[in-house]
């Protein structure tokens, strides 16, 4: 099913100043292999994906989003999360930024990722749908590359990380100013302290969850969290479920 129109509806303007096609757009964020690339219309329902999109849901084909919000296309909060982001895109005309999550790859593998969504507008400024990205986090350099000093703060995150670590800290323990230290950890995982940390501490608490039988409560401490809700809120912003759904599907598949 493909878009009513050949055009993008608010990047251009209806008089000719700038003209793209949407089957452009689309052949051009198909050879963005690690990025899903998505434009949405006002009402949040698909208008383009790429090729990184439909295989990171395990779909066959785009005809199966296109039309479609996430709500449609995914179970659960999976899917609920992201349209109800979307709507509070569609309404404020605020954009989201880098947003950490995580994602699974069907059927059951786990991806990192940085979500950015923004409003498209007409030429009255009124929102008429969004365009986003969502780009897979790989390591950017070889271990070999990463300073001696910045693998010592890693190593003690990635074995302390149950502990009251900061981007200061971590900083500090690298011999380097914050503001350094956050430039050298965004060129080698292409994201910030505050979010690598959430990334270790949720990422252990993911493996912790499927792993053993512990609490939700003693994981949430293992990992560094206050408490209980301190961990669950965390957990379903990066993951779109609370720990006890992430458990409990996982566990069923």
């Amino acid at each position: 099913m493909k878009p009513a129109f050949s055009t993008l509806p608010g990047l251009l303007s209806p008089k000719g100043a700038l003209m793209m096609d949407a089957r452009f757009v689309e052949q051009v964020a198909d050879l963005m292999h690690d990025t899903a690339f998505f434009i949405k219309d006002a009402a949040g329902r698909y208008l383009i994906v790429n090729q990184s999109l439909v295989e990171r849901h395990g779909l066959n084909g785009k005809s199966q989003m296109i039309g479609k919000r996430p709500c449609d296309v995914c179970p659960g909060d999976f899917g609920r999360i992201p349209t109800e982001q979307d709507a509070q895109v569609l309404r404020t005309g605020k954009p989201i930024i880098e947003r950490l999550e995580l994602f699974w790859r069907r059927p059951h593998v786990p991806v990192w990722g940085l979500t950015s969504k923004l409003p498209i507008r007409d030429e009255n400024g009124r929102v008429t749908g969004l365009i986003g990205i969502s780009k897979d986090l790989t390591a950017l350099v070889n271990r070999e590359e990463v300073p001696p000093a910045v693998a010592l703060a890693l190593r003690h995150l990635e074995r302390s990380f149950d502990e009251a670590v900061s981007p200061s800290s971590l900083a500090k323990k690298a011999g380097m100013s914050a503001a350094r230290f956050a430039r050298v950890i965004k060129r080698i995982h292409g994201i910030s302290p505050m979010q690598l940390i959430t990334k270790t501490r949720i990422s252990a608490g993911s493996r912790l969850l499927l792993e053993s039988d512990a609490s939700i409560a003693e994981i949430a401490l293992n990992c560094g969290f206050a408490d209980h809700s301190a961990f669950t809120r965390a957990f379903r912003a990066v993951t779109s479920y609370s720990p006890s759904e992430y458990r409990r599907l996982k566990q069923a598949e």
